[in-house]
């Protein structure tokens, strides 16, 4: 019964560790720097020493062989992690495009999760996905991505990188990222061009306003009530885009692994 301790599983045990840790590097939620990276390694290894005993290793030697199978454990974590990390982008987009029509594209804030510069709607639009994701229990699908990814990718098999399809999936992907942050911002930005089109009929009609001074301001405050209006298609629009995070990552796998 204890021959899963054995020296000779240790190979195994090392690949799984690889791809969860490459999944932990790029994936939503598990890779933001507010996670200390003590737990992230903990969490890690906890990770890879449940799905050892739960995955059909095969016994294997270190290796030319497995030095290339490890590289490839890792580069299958990043690049489905990456997808994942890619369509939640969607949002950081679609905040940018409503700042730039409402005047807040001059002032970016830090994201404290990621490290870069991000647009304040945008940032606010990402805070509230990630909670409805916490919420729906979304990051457990996530976790349930790294366990079945073995059913697409074995462990002892190279990935077809050689294939043509794989570059097309990555533009689909990226196309359909920004169809739907279009989707994600039309409804604030449609009524910030309303506003654009009524404030330049008023100044051809009223000299006298100066519409730079009270365009500015009514902006702002047409984009806050629409954004309250519209809470309630985002929480759908985030819905379907967790669906399509979870088909792009199944359909990367399952590219991977020459399906």
């Amino acid at each position: 019964m204890f021959d899963v301790f054995e020296l000779t599983r240790l190979p195994g045990f090392l690949l799984i560790f690889a791809r969860v840790i490459g999944f932990f590097v790029t994936l939503p939620l598990f890779s933001y720097r507010n996670i200390p990276i003590p737990h992230k390694l903990g969490f890690a290894l906890y990770l890879s020493w449940v799905m050892f005993f739960t995955i059909d290793i095969p016994i294997m030697e270190f290796d030319s062989n497995y030095v290339i199978l490890l590289l490839k454990e890792v580069m299958v974590g990043l690049l489905v992690g990456f997808i994942a990390f890619l369509v939640l982008a969607a949002i950081q987009i679609a905040g940018g495009f409503i700042d730039f029509q409402m005047g807040f594209a001059i002032a970016n804030v830090v994201d404290p999760q990621t490290g870069a510069q991000s647009p304040l709607t945008g940032q606010f639009l990402y805070t509230v996905t990630l909670l409805f994701l916490i919420t729906v229990d979304a990051h457990h699908m996530l976790l349930d991505g790294i366990f079945y990814s073995y059913e697409f990718i074995a462990i002892d098999s190279m990935i077809s990188l050689g294939t043509e399809s794989i570059p097309e999936f990555v533009i689909q992907t990226f196309s359909q990222m920004f169809l739907i942050a279009f989707q994600m911002a039309i409804p604030i930005v449609g009524c910030l061009f309303l506003v654009d089109v009524a404030l330049g009929i008023v100044a051809r009609a009223v000299p006298q306003v100066n519409v730079f001074v009270v365009g500015l301001p009514l902006k702002i405050f047409v984009s806050f009530v629409v954004l309250a209006f519209s809470l309630g298609i985002y929480t759908v629009l985030i819905r379907k885009l967790f669906e399509f995070m979870i088909f792009a990552m199944r359909d990367l796998m399952a590219l991977l692994g020459g399906a």
